[in-house]
């Protein structure tokens, strides 16, 4: 297969190998932070607030991390990254040994590594674009998805099976030995030395990162796209336990159907491999409304994990096709600003859905959060169709991706 040559790249394989395990130890506590919630008296909408808080510091620090990505050796970054949710999760695990955890406590830890991945995201994008050649970009990220939810595919359901056992801290035990893996494997990185960009006001900095989004409309209105799916999206992962706690059989049963949405990853990951335009990806994603309808009138736990794995998918596929058009088609010296910007736009209403989802539901019901939830996310996917420079986007036959020509500087609107 093509992308596993690039395993014989040292630096390549030294990341994977730090993000697999650290992806699997996420995969665990995605699991145990909601029941951890509910073991100590929370409800729904605490599930939303303490997802929310993680969401909220992380759109709160991005630009800043964007640009410190830029000016540093983004090896380093990430290393500190992983040192501090290290550690957090280290707390909370000692916290729930002691059975002292509170609800504020699990939202305060949430928003410290919430800060703490702010700083991971924008330079791990630069980072892989540093070390894979750019006609591999799309097959680097695929592979680095691939083996890390492979690996996740049975950390839902163990998650459910070690908190019915042990109680959550075990899990968040495991998930601070999981970062100690990745800085370990960062730490252990030799790079060339990087042409850094000259050194501006913080302020020029961010500006400059705005302009090369601006520059491209395709770019930014899918983000906009992006940005209304994951408004809608919480409500899921938000009503999703509680209804599977209700009437499904709880941790156990929302442990399969995570794993479910983790091989659903693994699949896409595959198709990533092959299949590359950013139109399909867009379409694709509209799968992701299917476990939501699921859980209207809850199916079989069998069957919603079935919407959930194509979910998953889909998901990947679109973030894998994504991270690669954006890799090859922005400028490195600025590719982490850009990226920063990426994720603000991507996930600035998604702590709004969050924090929504469960008042909402007590006052309209599940199932009307669910539906319009379902609808929002396919109509979403289905609009993004209608932009003509996202269907322009597509790979040449020498494996590079080509958009439309780019506007004009003077057309760009300033920052501030």
């Amino acid at each position: 297969m093509a992308a596993f040559p690039l395993m014989a790249n040292r630096a390549y394989r030294l990341l994977w190998v730090g993000q697999t395990v650290s992806s699997a130890g996420d995969a665990l506590t995605l699991v145990a932070v909601v029941f951890a919630i509910l073991r100590i008296g929370g409800t729904a909408a605490d599930i939303g607030y303490v997802t929310a808080a993680a969401t909220f510091t992380r759109v709160v620090f991005v630009l800043a991390a964007g640009v410190w990505a830029d000016r540093l050796p983004r090896h380093l970054v990430m290393l500190t990254s992983d040192a501090v949710r290290a550690a957090v999760q280290s707390v909370l695990a000692i916290l729930q040994f002691a059975g002292l955890a509170k609800v504020w406590e699990l939202g305060l830890g949430a928003m410290i590594f919430g800060a703490a991945q702010a700083f991971f995201g924008p330079a791990s994008t630069g980072l892989l674009a540093e070390i894979v050649p750019a006609d591999r970009l799309q097959q680097g990220n695929a592979l680095m998805s691939f083996a890390a939810r492979t690996c996740a595919v049975g950390g839902p359901a163990a998650a459910g099976l070690l908190v019915a056992i042990f109680g959550p801290g075990l899990v968040f035990a495991v998930d601070a030995a999981s970062f100690t893996v990745s800085a370990a494997s960062l730490a252990l990185l030799r790079l060339a030395p990087r042409t850094m960009p000259a050194r501006n006001s913080f302020r020029a900095d961010l500006t400059a990162g705005w302009h090369e989004m601006v520059i491209r409309p395709w770019y930014w209105l899918n983000l906009v796209a992006h940005a209304i799916c994951n408004f809608a999206i919480p409500a899921y992962f938000v009503l999703g336990p509680v209804i599977a706690t209700r009437m499904l059989g709880g941790a156990s049963a929302w442990g399969a159907i995570s794993a479910s949405w983790a091989a659903g990853a693994v699949g896409g990951g595959i198709i990533t491999l092959r299949v590359r335009p950013l139109v399909a990806a867009n379409l694709a994603l509209a799968l992701t409304a299917l476990p939501l309808l699921a859980l209207v009138r809850p199916m079989a736990t069998w069957q919603i994990g079935i919407a959930a794995a194509l979910s998953g998918g889909a998901t990947i596929f679109i973030n894998n096709v994504w991270e690669a058009t954006m890799q090859q088609l922005i400028p490195d010296e600025i590719l982490s600003r850009v990226d920063s910007y990426d994720l603000l736009i991507s996930l600035v209403v998604m702590p709004v859905g969050y924090v929504v989802a469960g008042p909402l539901a007590s006052h309209i019901g599940d199932t009307g959060v669910l539906v319009g939830a379902a609808l929002i996310l396919g109509a979403t996917c289905g609009l993004t169709m209608l932009i003509p420079g996202i269907r322009a986007v597509r790979r040449t036959s020498e494996g590079m991706i080509a958009d439309l020509p780019l506007r004009k500087a003077t057309e760009t609107v300033p920052v501030g």
